[in-house]
């Protein structure tokens, strides 16, 4: 699966009775090699859009490869985060994001 593939099935992994009824986010990630994308949280749904819009809660930047291979369980994330490999400029409002959706694998 590529990053962009990835990205695209946040729409159908989210876990909407995990989700608080405020939560809500702008999310850009910036994947070298495939482009950029703004992920939209808001009243327990979420939307992806290819390019940046809006202004970001959290930045996401990472070679596209990478970011796959840690969706894919193929990367450990605080691995990838330590070595550089996935720069995220607010960490707190990633972390709560993640636990909005199932895995891949």
């Amino acid at each position: 699966m590529t990053a962009k593939e990835i990205l695209l099935s946040l729409e159908s992994r989210l876990k909407t009775d995990k989700v608080p009824d405020d939560a809500e986010g702008n999310f850009h990630f910036k994947l070298d090699g495939e482009g950029d994308f703004t992920i939209k949280l808001k009243n327990k749904k979420v939307t992806v859009k290819e390019g940046l819009i809006g202004e970001p809660t959290c930045e996401v930047k990472a070679k596209a490869k990478d970011y796959a291979a840690l969706e894919m369980g193929d990367l450990n994330p605080q691995m990838a985060f330590m070595m550089g490999k996935i720069k995220i400029s607010n960490l707190s409002e990633m972390m709560k994001f993640i636990t909005y959706f199932r895995r891949i694998k």
